[in-house]
């Protein structure tokens, strides 16, 4: 039987959770956590919201409304591994490890700290105006959110593929250097997530002032849909269902039959006002039940807690041994040890550097020179076939020694260039590994 796969999920306790939240995260999460063949972690990431926030008590607020949200939207605690990042001392402590080997110019292209780079240099201040350490190494504690658990799949936006490849780097950096001790996750991306639309139309927000709360009581609930924006369609005039914001919001929330129904109606001329009543049944009659939940829920923060801590407990039965073996491996052993060093593993002899080969948008076919511990050496020049771009390698494995590098042009070989160093790279160590892959043939 195949071992089951285990799937990682971080959620950052910051606000209220609003429709849009729970339509696009919490809904499929949870039912995701049902799938058999997985074992499903999910995780408060209160050490991040320390990045944005400095307030506690809204910290400690909005760890406990996300706790009880999700716990209310059906997730079940006996079922998933469902803790409090900072009640996991394992993870920090991993961070630190995994710092230790992590390069500091694949930090520096990390995109929330690129972005604050830029913004900065745009208004003409220091490029790390305001930027804290902590923005700077979020890519690093969210790594040892994933590895501390030898997590097999990170389900995350296209915008946090990157942060995954990273967390990938920084383990095949300590497996290179320690041996194969951490389990490289892959970034499933969620391609088809669903964004609703808010009140004004655009895509909901708390930074638009635009959401509809989750769990708003039902009297508020139907005065924030009586206010969604509608066009000025009269009663009887037919609506065009598939442009409407508040058909988008119904639909995300009923039934085939349901949606299927409505597109009709509103097609004959259903008034926006009969519309918006519909929608508020169906939303009422879909969130009351899980309201009523979460105010049970939200007056006992004791029961929340001890749920948490149930969890921890679950969650540092896996990572406690992984660090021990992680901290045994990098020389942090007991002193009656120091004889009998452990021998490094056999694998990380062999490795050797790799070629990888990948076309772009701009039709032309590229190449990496990629270290053993994933680390990039060299970035090919574009070819216009594969067939090129081949014969460009093997010239360069055959011709290494006669590389050179000018700081303007880039990588020239007989007067051509070839392509690039990576920031940080020397030329001895690409010549080194194109010599090494020569020998191997």
């Amino acid at each position: 039987m195949p071992a089951p796969v285990r799937i990682l999920t971080g959620i950052t306790p910051s606000g209220t959770p609003h429709l849009g939240n729970y339509a696009g995260a919490i809904r499929p999460a949870v039912a995701a956590s049902r799938q058999p063949g997985t074992e499903s972690f999910y995780f408060l990431a209160d050490y991040h919201a320390l990045i944005k926030v400095q307030d506690p008590a809204r910290v400690q607020r909005s760890t406990l409304e996300i706790a009880a949200t999700w716990l209310a939207c059906g997730l079940d605690p006996d079922r998933v591994w469902f803790y409090r990042q900072s009640d996991v001392p394992e993870i920090p402590e991993l961070c630190w490890l995994l710092t230790c080997v992590a390069g500091k110019g694949l930090l520096n292209r990390a995109h929330a700290y690129k972005a604050a780079v830029d913004a900065n240099v745009e208004k003409g201040e220091d490029a790390d105006a305001g930027v804290t350490a902590g923005l700077y190494m979020y890519p690093v504690l969210m790594a040892a959110d994933i590895l501390a658990f030898k997590a097999n799949r990170v389900p995350v936006g296209r915008d946090q593929v990157q942060h995954i490849e990273m967390a990938r780097d920084f383990a095949a950096r300590f497996n290179h250097s320690y041996g194969e001790h951490l389990v490289l996750p892959e970034a499933v991306i969620e391609e088809q997530v669903a964004t609703l639309p808010g009140l004004d139309g655009r895509k909901m927000s708390k930074s638009y002032d635009n959401t509809i709360p989750l769990f708003a009581p039902a009297a508020q609930l139907k005065k924030l849909i009586a206010g969604i924006v509608t066009d000025s369609r009269t009663p009887g005039e037919p609506k065009d269902p598939d442009s409407a914001h508040l058909f988008t919001l119904y639909r995300a929330f009923a039934s085939e039959a349901q949606a299927a129904a409505m597109h009709a109606a509103l097609r004959e001329g259903l008034a926006w006002g009969e519309a918006k009543q519909a929608l508020f049944e169906l939303l009422d009659g879909h969130l009351a039940p899980m309201r009523e939940r979460y105010e049970l829920l939200i007056a006992k923060p004791a029961d929340i807690e001890a749920t948490l801590q149930a969890g921890a407990v679950k969650a540092r039965a896996i990572a406690t041994p992984l660090l021990r073996e992680l901290r045994a491996a990098v020389g942090l052993r007991p002193l009656s040890l120091a004889t009998a060093p452990a021998p490094k593993a056999k694998a990380a002899k062999v490795a050797q550097p790799s070629f990888k080969q990948y076309r772009e948008s701009d039709g032309r076919f590229y190449f990496k020179l990629v270290q053993a511990d994933g680390r990039v050496l060299l970035q090919g020049a574009g070819q216009a076939s594969p067939k090129e771009a081949g014969a460009l390698i093997a010239r360069l494995k055959a011709e290494a020694a006669k590389l050179d590098h000018e700081v303007d042009t880039g990588l020239q070989l007989a007067g051509t260039v070839v392509g690039r160093l990576e920031q940080g790279v020397e030329l001895a160590e690409v010549v080194q590994a194109l010599a090494a892959l020569a020998e191997e043939g």
